[in-house]
């Protein structure tokens, strides 16, 4: 559980080791819902293995915000502090390992953690860091095109072209799947500009 902290902050390796037995370890398969939009989220999940994405419905056409893998850990955080409907479904697109660790040990955990000396300051650098991300998805979205996206999403997690089908990848990019076979038809003709 909490394997990506595990692995970054191996000091805090007492309280991962309190709560192991509160978490839930589901092996599942591809297109497992873990959450549906408009339930309110009730634990942290953490990825072992395989690939899972978050995404809305727009009148019947899913639309991909994010993608999760190995060892990211992360939870709906408005609907699981506020404990308000989710605007996204989870679901698996690869068979997955995925833990659960229920809401009320999260909280206890997170009680626990912050008197840990320097815990403040770790909890703050990793949402700072995903704020960062998150701020830098959205603005890619205002100011490039589709292309531009395709390409920097090449450069920058080329693992997601990689693992990820292809009619999510143009759903994440906001783009239908024909458009993205044009794009990468025209890169692999070596076009400069679309």
């Amino acid at each position: 559980m909490f394997l990506h902290f595990r692995k970054e902050f191996p000091e805090l390796e007492k309280y991962w080791d309190k709560y192991l037995p509160h978490q839930r370890r589901l092996d599942v398969p591809a297109k497992t819902v873990l959450l549906k939009e408009g339930q309110v989220s009730q634990h942290y999940i953490s990825v072992e293995q395989g690939c899972v994405r978050a995404y809305f419905d727009k009148g019947g056409d899913e639309k991909t915000v994010q993608f999760f893998f190995e060892n990211a850990g992360f939870s709906l955080f408005d609907s699981f502090v506020n404990e308000a409907a989710s605007q996204f479904t989870i679901e698996t697109i690869e068979p997955s390992v995925i833990y659960l660790l229920p809401r009320i040990h999260v909280l206890q955990m997170v009680e626990d953690l912050s008197q840990e000396p320097g815990f403040i300051q770790i909890f703050l650098k990793i949402s700072a860091d995903r704020h960062k991300r998150y701020n830098n998805e959205l603005v890619s979205f205002i100011r490039d095109t589709p292309e531009q996206r395709y390409l920097r999403l090449l450069a920058e997690r080329p693992h997601i072209i990689q693992r990820v089908p292809q009619h999510y990848i143009a759903s994440y990019l906001g783009v239908s799947a024909v458009h993205l076979s044009r794009i990468k038809g025209k890169l692999a003709r070596g076009a400069d500009h679309f």
